[in-house]
């Protein structure tokens, strides 16, 4: 098959008016579509930070393997609990692995909290010889970095370039410096120091790529997960709620299998694996390594070190497209350097913050400026503010178009390739590039057809795939929201797929994922299911999960409580519209379109009632086109007939 390149989406201001720009609309929400995920350390470690950090706007806590013995991490995960508890805030639990990471091996001690310290500090200048050696009896000192691994020196060639950093290092920060290789032998690296520096705390090892474009390094033999890391995962998922572990230094589709066997092994099938990205070897693999993960983070740290310099935006906004195609979510690292020390982002830093958003990134990791910062709290809440800043001015109508194109193609892509009949597999089919294609041209995002008769059972003779039947409905969903400027979209789930897909095409409303508890069987147990689904959500774009009570109510009685609590909250007012996505007894598709009553008490009876009529009723007359495809533009905000309306 020909390649296929994409289209990029172009992100514009809507209004270039700067006393516009520079209002503020003094809105008492104070949360971000675009997710922060902090970094739990030791200063940020007490349930009274935590709590803080859940109010500012936190929805994922991370916890970094790297560093600190089990039992330290096992305080940190009881102080997110009792911060949930008292706080009445969901948050995501992720365990981030220490994998393949390279250090230099130093003395510690362990301070009164249980956290190991190295207070040591080494001062090391330009022009100075530093042999990096595998002596393991020897000891480190300012001319002498004993590193971990035994096989480093046969990675190494003269000329290569070698970063040592502090753990979680940061740009601001002096504590870091750069190597030159000027000879090897078996057991030893001599390196000639290019910069000063003065190494501080917790010290690793990154041996830059010396190619310009290929790969060209000889890779440690480290697995993805040590032993240490398969620990410390079985430990602390017996005790506590797990819902995501991230694969430090992932390389290619091998590594998310492996993690996954393990996971399964645990009985672990719920938690989710997110690939860090962080080497070149990543980067070429990059597309088979996100469609086989849940998600990815984009670890610009150690990838803006084996990545030229110049090239890293290009390789930012690839990455971010190619996530937002495959629909998996996109996590950036090293936004807020400077806040470790300072209460206010650099001009840099605030940019960098918008534009990632405006790139389609699903959240915002928060490394050092959580975990050791001194201005914590302050970097959570200046990064949701310069996220709902970027929010407002997301060019949601590109990226519609953008996706729905992208999908399509991808969608049928796959379905091809598993079909051994089809002309692609023996001829290879081009793709013409001949243009933009309209909307009434993507069948499968705007078709109204295809919403009809949609069944859970893919096997079913001339049925579409399932995975195309959500595309479908997720589609349609958000181009019905903007067509009758629905204020909320609901959408009823177990697994949250659904809402995930949703998520996917970026609608200007948020997303309430209304997540119903179901039963799983377990051997000879059954399971209560819905929890994890709950909090993995808060790591997606614009989800806003509610876990449903186990209870017998109906899906309107549910539905009707959902409203009422947004309303509560502020999201929805008297007789904003609310579009539905939720499933019938017979487990077909329905997607509808309710209202709030004028007490905000409630929902308005449905009444049969077309979307057609509904876009008539908004002043935009028509026939025969589909009623999806027929709306106004997105962004538009027609004044609309109220009433409900029953798609399906």
């Amino acid at each position: 098959m020909a390649r296929h390149i994409t289209r990029a989406k172009n992100h514009v201001f809507k209004n270039s008016d700067l006393n516009q720009v520079l209002h503020t609309d003094g809105s008492s929400n104070l949360l971000s579509k675009t997710k922060v995920v902090a970094t739990i350390g030791p200063a940020c470690q007490s349930v009274e930070a935590l709590c803080d950090l859940l109010n500012a706007g936190v929805t994922c806590a991370r916890i970094d393997l790297t560093w600190a013995p089990i039992d330290y991490h096992r305080i940190s995960l009881k102080n997110l609990q009792e911060a949930m508890k008292r706080t009445r805030r969901l948050c995501a639990v992720m365990l981030d692995s220490l994998g393949r990471e390279l250090m230099i091996r130093r003395k510690y001690g362990v301070d009164e909290n249980g956290w190991p310290g190295i207070f040591e500090r080494l001062t090391v200048s330009k022009g100075d010889t530093i042999t990096i050696t595998t002596d393991q009896t020897a000891e480190c000192s300012n001319t002498v970095f004993p590193v971990t691994y035994s096989k480093f020196p046969a990675m190494c060639q003269p000329g290569d370039s070698i970063f040592v950093g502090r753990y979680l290092v940061t740009g601001s920060e002096t504590s870091s410096v750069f190597l030159e290789v000027e000879d090897v032998t078996p057991t030893e690296v001599i390196c000639n120091v290019k910069n000063d520096a003065v190494l501080d705390g917790l010290l690793m090892i990154f041996h830059q790529e010396r190619s310009q474009e290929g790969l060209s390094n000889l890779q440690n033999d480290l697995p993805c997960l040590t032993d240490f890391d398969k620990e410390a995962i079985s430990a602390l998922s017996k005790e506590f709620e797990i819902d995501f572990v991230s694969l430090s230094f992932c390389r290619d589709v091998g590594d998310v299998a492996e993690a996954r066997d393990f996971l399964q092994e645990q009985h672990l099938d719920h938690v989710k694996l997110i690939s860090k990205c962080e080497t070149r070897q990543s980067l070429m693999n990059f597309r088979s390594v996100v469609l086989a993960s849940d998600g990815v983070i984009i670890s610009r740290g150690n990838l803006g070190l084996d990545v030229q310099a110049e090239k890293m935006a290009m390789v930012q906004k690839a990455m971010c497209s190619t996530c937002a195609i495959l629909g998996k979510p996109a996590i950036i690292t090293r936004v807020c350097d400077s806040m470790i020390g300072i209460p206010r982002p650099t001009r840099a830093e605030a940019t960098d913050i918008a534009n990632a958003v405006l790139d389609g990134v699903d959240g915002i990791l928060l490394g050092a400026e959580t975990y050791r910062g001194k201005y914590g709290l302050d970097t959570v809440k200046t990064t949701v503010a310069i996220c709902r800043e970027a929010e407002a001015v997301y060019d949601h109508e590109n990226h519609f178009e953008h996706l729905a194109i992208e999908s399509e193609y991808t969608l049928r892509v796959v379905e091809e390739a598993s079909d051994p009949e089809h002309p692609s597999q023996k001829g290879g089919l081009v793709r013409a590039s001949s243009g933009v294609m309209s909307e009434a041209n993507i069948g499968i995002a705007f078709s109204s057809a295809n919403l009809a008769s949609l069944s859970r059972h893919p096997g079913e003779r001339g049925a579409k795939s399932y995975n195309t039947k959500l595309e479908s409905i997720a589609a349609a969903a958000v181009k019905t929201a903007e067509s009758v400027s629905a204020a909320l979209i609901v959408c009823l789930t177990h697994t949250g797929k659904t809402a995930a897909l949703v998520a996917k095409y970026r609608p200007s409303q948020p997303i309430l994922t209304l997540v119903i508890p179901y039963l799983k069987r377990d051997g000879m147990r059954w399971i209560l299911e819905g929890s994890s689904t709950a909090r993995q959500s808060l790591l997606t774009y614009g989800l806003v999960p509610v876990l449903a009570t186990p209870s017998s109510s109906s899906g309107e009685g549910l539905l009707e409580e959902a409203v009422c609590m947004a309303t509560a909250g502020g999201i929805l007012k008297a007789n904003d519209h609310v579009v539905v996505i939720s499933r019938s007894v017979n487990e077909e598709f329905l997607l509808k379109v309710v209202s709030v009553d004028e007490d905000c008490r409630g929902i308005k009876d449905i009444r049969p009632k077309s979307l057609m009529d509904m876009i008539k009723a908004a002043g935009n007359e028509g026939d025969d086109e589909d009623p999806v495809a027929a709306g106004p533009a997105m962004g538009g905000r027609p004044n609309l007939a109220r009433g409900s309306v029953l798609i399906g």
